[in-house]
């Protein structure tokens, strides 16, 4: 009779601790970067195998993004190169790249960009809205990339969607752009916010043919 019990206490610390490690791994609190890419769509990222889109009608991307290959379209010229090995020709191509590309997906550049520091989220009046949001300020270090020591000042709601955002060129207190995130759509699961608006209301950066393709 001892050895059958024996086995039962065994079973049951067995399962005892396998509980305890899935319960510890289910707490654990993802960073307000993470919240944010989550909603936007990010577990899906990795199922991506080619992302396009139009930037305000100046120029068009096709990005593969698992092997970084991108081609630039416009009126005058089409452009293929690749981000591993930039030379001096694909260096303003790929400056266009980076800026329409973080219009696109800044949720996911929270996580991507292990060179920024993001703030401690506070409640705060959004700046054009005027209703009270969640605010993040991302900032840029001053060394590296294309516009070193800049600053967004990010407002999401409660359920982590990017509703504007206020853009500090070099961290300056005053906002040199602020504008709205709308008519969000979803391409295969990720979602994305295809027009930003002034205040004024007389201007409107969009996205047009974006495509989301998955392997």
């Amino acid at each position: 009779m001892k050895k059958p019990l024996i086995l039962l206490i065994i079973l049951i610390t067995n399962v005892s601790c396998k509980q305890k490690q899935e319960t510890k791994v289910a707490e654990k609190e993802l960073s307000i970067a993470e919240k944010i890419a989550n909603a936007h769509g990010y577990e899906n990222w990795k199922k991506v195998s080619e992302i396009a889109f139009n930037f305000n009608e100046k120029r068009s991307w096709i990005w593969h993004p698992k092997t970084n290959e991108v081609t630039l379209i416009t009126d005058n010229d089409t452009i293929n190169y690749n981000r591993k090995s930039i030379d001096s020709i694909s260096k303003n191509a790929d400056k266009g790249f980076v800026n329409d590309k973080f219009w696109l997906l800044i949720p996911f550049q929270l996580v991507w960009d292990a060179g920024a520091t993001i703030s401690e989220p506070v409640k705060t009046e959004a700046p054009i809205s005027k209703i009270e949001m969640n605010k993040i300020t991302l900032t840029y270090s001053n060394e590296g990339g294309y516009t070193p020591g800049d600053a967004y000042d990010i407002y999401y709601n409660n359920n982590y969607i990017i509703k504007e955002w206020a853009f500090r060129r070099g961290n300056k207190p005053e906002a040199s752009l602020v504008n709205t995130f709308e008519n969000y759509q979803d391409f295969n699961g990720i979602k994305i916010a295809l027009e930003h608006k002034k205040a004024e209301g007389d201007w409107n950066l969009k996205f047009t043919d974006v495509k989301v393709t998955l392997d």
